[in-house]
């Protein structure tokens, strides 16, 4: 095969201009190991009403401009690039190694593509084979689909549709063949175990935001301590001081609370020194939201990808109500924090709520999806899970919800390396 490389035709500051335009309606999607660590992302690629290949150019100029890598918080990160994309502009992909391709096991009957994959193999970009549910060819058999394979270094198959014996099989065969197989559309808690029996070198699907059933709560020490925290916070007659009381007993806590106020990130005026100072800065019901964030994110039994959802929820669906009143903006963080807290928990959220005080119109939310805050949680979900498009959504709704979730996950990546500190 030869390189196929078609010269660049779209100038790069073309192109890192788009992005700033429109907001880019992408999710990541982590793929995580059976140690529940992240292995790479995934951008899923949501459509706001630009023909594919306009949207194409916007993905390529996220590329361009570091946003992906910015995004993917320099971790691996796998995109799905159009065909035509791939076979003129992926020259520029191979600037950024952290970024693989996701490609399509048609494209082995495709001679030009076949050659353009097999110059980006040898150089280095990391190519992620969707193979789904298909046989996998058996070596000798299929001589196109076999050097397919040997081009890719990560193979991913389809969970949900393989029954378990033709899951074993594939996942071995592939294994053994020395390439790094992710499991795929693993969205339940079942599925996930029977692959984390297998050699996968990561799982991903919607498992991860659903909360494992349990016929007997039983709370650790941790989330015993956490739950215990966040329903003094949630105690109505808390002001300033006595939200300073609350923590002060836990330095760990206040000293991530305050690294992460004064940062950089906020821009304030002058140096706050105390949770006193803070509320009565910031206000009462918003530093509640932050300790309760900085709580949850604290508990290390959890996986990192779990609790980063959690903080992406609260600020999205606060963004989404920004036509509303402060007050109920605040509580529809709440909502969003809360919202994987059986997930955090591992306990049903009923028996969660019996324990905090929280407002009629947040519970209404958590435990009946009913209320104010229902729409804002529907929304959120329906775009962690992609499926905005295929519901109809208007275009200019994608777009607003593409700026939220873009600032969510920076403000969420941002809070979270705050909770991830120690003192020294």
């Amino acid at each position: 095969m030869t390189d196929t490389t078609a010269a660049s035709t779209v100038p790069e500051a073309y192109l890192a201009a788009t992005f700033n335009e429109v907001p880019l309606p992408v999710v990541r999607v982590p793929m995580l190991d059976r140690d529940h660590q992240l292995v790479a992302y995934e951008l899923l690629i949501q459509g706001d009403g630009d023909d594919e290949s306009s949207l194409m150019r916007r993905v390529l100029s996220t590329i361009v401009d570091g946003s992906v890598t910015r995004l993917a918080r320099d971790n691996r990160v796998f995109v799905r690039l159009s065909h035509e994309l791939i076979m003129e502009q992926s020259e520029l992909v191979l600037r950024f190694p952290r970024i693989g391709l996701v490609i399509d096991p048609i494209w082995a009957e495709d001679e030009a593509m076949m050659g353009k994959l097999q110059v980006l193999s040898q150089r280095g970009c990391a190519l992620l084979l969707d193979f789904g549910a298909q046989p996998i060819p058996q070596v000798g058999a299929d001589r196109s689909a076999n050097i397919l394979l040997s081009l890719a270094r990560f193979v991913r198959l389809d969970a949900g549709k393989l029954d378990p014996a033709t899951l074993r099989d594939h996942c071995e065969q592939l294994h053994a063949r020395g390439l790094q197989v992710i499991a795929g559309h693993v969205e339940d808690h079942e599925t996930c175990q029977r692959c984390m029996a297998l050699p996968f070198a990561a799982i991903q699907g919607g498992y991860l935001l659903l909360p494992e059933k349990v016929d007997v709560p039983v709370l650790t020490a941790n989330r015993l301590s956490v739950l215990r925290l966040l329903r003094a916070l949630e105690e109505e007659s808390a002001g300033p001081v006595e939200l300073g009381q609350v923590i002060r007993n836990d330095a760990i806590l206040s000293y991530k609370l305050l690294g992460c106020v004064n940062s950089a990130y906020f821009a304030l005026p002058k140096q706050l020194k105390s949770v006193e100072q803070a509320a009565i800065f910031f206000g009462l019901n918003r530093m509640r939201n932050w300790i309760s964030t900085m709580a949850l994110s604290g508990m290390n039994d959890r996986p990192p990808e779990l609790l980063r959802a959690a903080l992406i929820r609260a600020h999205m669906c606060e963004q989404l109500a920004q036509g509303m009143a402060r007050a109920e903006r605040e509580m529809a963080f709440t909502a969003g924090l809360f919202s994987l807290l059986d997930t955090l928990m591992c306990a049903p959220m009923d028996f969660l709520l019996e324990h905090l005080p929280l407002a009629p119109d947040i519970r209404n939310a958590l435990l009946g999806r009913r209320g104010p805050f229902a729409p804002l949680l529907e929304q959120v979900v329906q775009w962690e899970a992609g499926e905005m498009r295929s519901n109809g959504t208007q275009p200019q709704q994608i777009r607003r919800m593409a700026g939220a979730y873009l600032e969510a996950t920076r403000w969420a990546d941002h809070v979270y390396s705050f909770a991830e500190q120690r003192p020294n």
